[in-house]
């Protein structure tokens, strides 16, 4: 992953997903996975996931709030799993039932939050 690969995802905006259309598969999954930052994991051909590490309890609480901001800032919201010293993120466009481009753009937009 180039750093300015990373840029073009985080650069774009996520565009509301109207249902209707099929999610991505194959190809068209792996070159946007090649845009992420690493950790970023497909399941399935189904949703993207990455567990963030922290060293205490109140930095992962940080990073969770200023994900969930985001999240409301752009209408496009994960799945959120955290304690102490992590924080997973499970994103998949419901109401497609799979990936979506949106997706891949807020796993960047995400991504970019964490300094830990």
């Amino acid at each position: 992953m180039t750093q300015e690969n990373n840029c073009d995802l985080i650069n774009r905006k996520c565009v509301p997903c109207q249902g209707g259309i099929e999610p991505l598969k194959g190809a068209d999954l792996a070159a946007l996975a090649a845009q992420l930052p690493a950790g970023w994991q497909i399941i399935n051909e189904h949703q993207l996931e990455k567990t963030f590490k922290f060293k205490n309890f109140k930095l992962a609480l940080d990073f969770v709030n200023k994900v969930g901001a985001l999240a409301e800032e752009i209408g496009h919201h994960p799945d959120i799993n955290f304690g102490w010293g992590r924080a997973k993120l499970t994103l998949w466009t419901h109401k497609i039932n799979g990936l979506h481009t949106n997706d891949f753009i807020f796993a960047a937009k995400a991504d970019s939050l964490y300094q830990y």
